[in-house]
């Protein structure tokens, strides 16, 4: 016999059982004394389960997650839900009004992690939400794209030596998920450490919707549930298992000038092969881009206009994966 759900409360207000609840934490007031406050949804199932958070716009220009975690919501029904669904669309809330990746003081979020209540406005930001979100739930899913004039193939993230976030990940089922130590001062690593299971989703770029990396971020969250035993998902199986790789590289720019790319998000490149080259504007010089191992191309530069050293292909080292 399935064993109904507990009511619970986050930041005052208490969800019951089988409901859904929109409200919002208060976080700071800007110079005009306006409050803004970061939105919340929770849902709590029928029935006792996993608690799960969402979580996107970290970095406040990366939107692909705000559009995820909205699809999610509009499909899910509290009473066939078993647990607890919490979904924080825009965490970043300054740097998502200024379609900024960071805070008003040009610091990184995403390194500020756990925070502290009398820190920076990033660290008080960090400390709310471990506080009211992630101390609340057992699983944790967070959105990204790739950063400014950069796209990623959609790719997860995460611890796969735990056993718990292992078998999520595989559930997940982007094409490629990526065995990744944590950074200092990340959301991963402050729950990872509470002992909660998170995985790091990627997919698609900044400031734009990629309709492929939406979709596979929506159906990857159904997968998760289901496979924690929240929603019946009617997804269909994984048509292949994810490749699993524990090595990836940039390809940088050997010199300056415009970049001309010639291979695809999710292509297998050989060693040596050319991926593309960079011109002056005269079309009086080219050099080749080469590919320095065998991988598979999980991001790339979007603006042709490059730097010496810039990061031009990021490639899945597959001489360390394994799909299996």
């Amino acid at each position: 016999m399935k064993a109904p759900a507990p009511i619970f409360e986050i930041a005052g207000v208490t969800v019951t059982p089988g409901t859904q609840q929109r409200f919002e934490i208060p976080v700071a007031r800007l110079p005009t004394q306006t409050m803004l406050s970061l939105p919340v949804t929770a849902i709590n199932g029928r029935y006792e389960g996993p608690r799960l958070w969402l979580s996107a716009a970290i970095h406040g220009d990366e939107i692909n997650g705000v559009e995820i975690i909205r699809q999610v919501l509009a499909r899910i029904k509290p009473k066939r839900l078993r647990g607890a669904l919490i979904a924080v669309p825009i965490v970043n809330v300054f740097g998502f009004i200024e379609q900024s990746r960071y805070l008003p003081d040009r610091r990184d979020l995403n390194r500020l992690f756990p925070g502290s209540a009398r820190g920076s406005l990033g660290s008080r930001l960090a400390h709310l939400f471990l506080q009211e979100v992630v101390s609340h739930c057992t699983h944790g899913i967070d959105l990204h794209t790739a950063s400014h004039h950069r796209t990623n193939l959609p790719q997860l993230r995460a611890d796969l030596q735990d056993p718990e976030t292992y078998r999520c990940a595989r559930a997940f089922g982007t094409p490629v998920i990526i065995h990744a130590a944590t950074r200092d001062g990340s959301l991963r690593q402050a729950a990872a450490h509470r002992g909660n299971s998170i995985l790091l989703y990627e997919g698609g770029e900044a400031l734009r919707f990629d309709a492929k990396a939406i979709r596979a971020g929506v159906e990857g969250i159904f997968r998760v549930m289901s496979v924690l035993g929240m929603y019946e998902s009617d997804l269909n199986e994984l048509s292949k298992p994810p490749l699993e790789v524990t090595q990836t590289k940039w390809i940088r720019a050997s010199r300056g000038g415009i970049f001309h790319r010639e291979v695809e998000l999710g292509q297998t490149v050989a060693k040596g092969q050319t991926l593309g080259f960079i011109s002056d504007a005269f079309g009086e010089k080219n050099v080749k881009i080469r590919a320095s191992l065998h991988g598979l191309v999980i991001g790339h530069a979007q603006n042709p206009l490059t730097n010496q050293g810039d990061g031009l292909f990021h490639l899945a080292d597959l001489s360390h994966s394994t799909s299996t």
